[in-house]
């Protein structure tokens, strides 16, 4: 008998259903679960959990096209293996807005919107795993957390890696303690196998990309790459081998991929803003600005003399420079001194120089050494002295260490400096890793090869605003006229351009008064340089070939330029806006430097001679009839 039409049609649905449970229960059918994250314009992150190992990946893509293969994800403790056979538990979804301003940077005002999943996973022994992933219009960013350390004990490592696709430069430096080395481009596949430093530079399909890192604290260890011999992945090492978990819930740093055109990756405050907010409160007495920087000037006689001082302080208060910087040797070792002396303190002059120096308008920045603040005793017998005297900061060397131990030296000195009114420059140390967001009295960091060092190369010049001064303020100290052996040793121009091609929020000045005064189209520009930056654009270049960045301070731009490589003359956009601008430019000439003005038009194209491994310096104020300088 036949079945009635309706429950024939029932039958066929149900067997349907049925056979299509079946195939997709069938092991060899099942596919990984994956989810995306993504805001708006931006990169799209893709995070994969594996069937069968449980093993999470996460890719990064920018309008279909690859910026980072699906690569390995995870963390691995004393009590569980937070990198495989995980099971997926849910997703939480959020906005990130948020508005800051800084008191140094690219800019000073920063409106930041992500978008965040957190993802909740278990190991098969109930251990649970958080990751938090973040997008933003230029970069995607990734990090775990333990929701209860008691379960895991200390961390190991982790299972992060960074799988470049077929065909990526790279534009690298090798990992050292003090984040001094050069950098220097290779293929990504065969680049040597190596470690290297959480700043490292790629070229895909996707566009560039920038691996670094933020929110870095002793509650973890720091971490660098490292790469296998014709390997396309890069994996994350921590500088201990063990991190040590003090209970209750931990937070690791932010793995972060800045990404999208050169300009964007450039112009990007994407690891900042991943950073906690300031935990300054008070930002009035935090004023960045140029300084007078008296080592490379006059070495450590120039720190042992107080005659040598004032000359200093007098050349910086002609130029309108609001610091001077005395570098070692104004000091005896502390070691050598009765501190129990109520009076100790009475064997500097530093008291004298910054009473010298305030009545001119300048103040006193001092170099110190890490060893005499490395304990609670020294830092409470030196940090309120250096107050009371008058000191407006400290420049504080040779910590040489990204472990746990160190960055819960620099958990210490942070709020210490803070809490006495005392702008921070750290050399020998680490990079910026969002700190100038939450500890905004941090005007730089060195963690580069800079002026002092005598091994630059002209491309190496060129890598760097591309690299290390991405993720914040550089002390790379330019205007070292007097130095024979720099790199752009033939190029004035070139050195000069540094001053703003190189950001830093004290932009230290290493050059001697009298090699200002014998090229005063270089005092001249010096001069004019703002204490901050309120905007900043990349014109023109390419790693490792040229690199030309316009930064602008109220109503007026600066431009900077460097170059490796034969003279040319170089083609530079002059997108900074429209409407008529006066430029004026300098450049090198056969009898030192020289200044030319003209009028252009915003978005033209300026045609600028450079020599071999040179560069330029400009300024472009808005043009109006009569206007023949930007300095007045």
């Amino acid at each position: 008998m036949a079945l009635p039409h309706r429950i024939r049609t029932l039958a066929l649905v149900l067997c349907g259903a049925l056979a299509a449970a079946l195939l997709v229960s069938t092991p060899a059918q099942a596919k990984s679960p994956t989810w995306t994250v993504r805001n708006h314009d931006g990169p799209t992150a893709r995070i994969a959990l594996a069937p069968g190992t449980g093993t999470l990946t996460l890719a990064v893509e920018r309008d279909g096209k690859t910026v980072i293969e699906p690569s390995p994800l995870g963390i691995r403790t004393e009590r569980a293996d937070l990198s495989s056979r995980l099971t997926y538990l849910g997703r939480s979804d959020r906005t990130v807005s948020e508005y800051y301003r800084t008191a140094a940077g690219k800019d000073r005002t920063r409106h930041v919107q992500m978008r965040e999943a957190l993802f909740r996973f278990r190991t098969a022994g109930g251990v649970r795993l958080e990751l938090a992933v973040r997008a933003s219009r230029d970069g995607v960013a990734y990090r775990y957390s333990l929701p209860d350390t008691g379960d895991t004990g200390n961390v190991l490592g982790e299972a992060s890696a960074f799988t470049l696709p077929d065909g990526a430069d790279a534009w690298l430096g090798k990992y050292r303690r003090d984040n001094e080395n050069l950098f220097a481009h290779h293929a990504a596949t065969s680049a040597p196998a190596d470690e290297y430093m959480m700043q490292a530079l790629f070229r895909t399909p996707g566009g560039y990309a920038l691996i670094a890192e933020s929110d870095l604290t002793g509650s973890y260890s720091a971490a660098r790459l490292t790469h296998a011999a014709n390997s396309p992945t890069y994996g994350v090492r921590l500088w201990d081998e063990q991190v040590q978990v003090t209970g209750g819930r931990l937070s690791t740093p932010w793995r972060a991929v800045v990404t999208g055109s050169l300009a964007a990756v450039t112009e990007s405050t994407f690891t900042d803003d991943l950073a906690p907010a300031s935990r300054v409160r008070d930002t009035s007495w935090i004023e960045p600005g140029p300084a007078l920087w008296t080592w490379l000037a006059g070495g450590r006689p120039a720190g042992q003399s107080l005659s040598m001082q004032k000359g200093y302080v007098d050349y910086a208060a002609e130029r309108g420079w609001p610091y001077t910087v005395v570098d070692a040797g104004w000091y005896f070792d502390p070691a050598q001194w009765d501190v129990t002396d109520p009076n100790w303190q009475q064997n500097s002059w530093i008291p004298e120089l910054v009473r010298y120096a305030r009545a001119k308008d300048v103040d006193i920045q001092v170099w110190i050494h890490h060893r005499d603040l490395d304990t609670a005793e020294e830092r409470e017998q030196w940090l309120p002295t250096l107050e009371k005297w008058g000191v407006k900061g400290v420049k504080i060397d040779f910590m040489d260490s990204e472990a746990q131990d160190r960055l819960r030296w620099y958990d210490a000195i942070l709020p210490a400096t803070a809490e006495h009114h005392l702008l921070v420059n750290f050399h020998g140390s680490t990079i910026p890793k969002g700190i100038q967001r939450t500890w905004p009295h941090v005007m730089t960091l060195e963690g580069v090869n800079g002026e002092e060092k005598r091994v630059n190369t002209a491309e190496h010049l060129t890598i760097l605003p591309f690299t290390r001064n991405v993720i914040g303020s550089m002390d790379f100290t330019p205007g070292a006229f007097h130095r024979p052996t720099r790199p752009n040793a033939a190029s004035d121009a070139g050195e000069l351009g540094l001053s703003v091609l190189y950001e830093s929020g004290i932009q230290n000045l290493a050059g001697t008064p009298e090699s200002y005064d014998a090229r005063p189209e270089a005092r001249r520009f010096l001069e004019q340089l703002p204490a901050a930056w309120d905007e900043t654009r990349l014109l023109a270049g390419e790693p490792g070939s040229g690199a030309v960045v316009a930064r602008r301070a109220g109503a007026r731009w600066f431009i900077g330029g460097t170059y490796a490589g034969a003279a040319r003359t170089a083609a530079v956009p002059l997108r900074i806006g429209r409407g008529s601008w006066l430029v004026e430019t300098v450049t090198d000439g056969p009898a030192g430097l020289v200044r030319t003005a003209k009028v252009a038009r915003g978005g033209a194209t300026l045609e600028i001679g450079v020599v071999t491994d040179g560069g330029f310096a400009a300024t472009a104020c808005p043009w109006h009839p009569g206007r023949t300088a930007c300095d007045r």
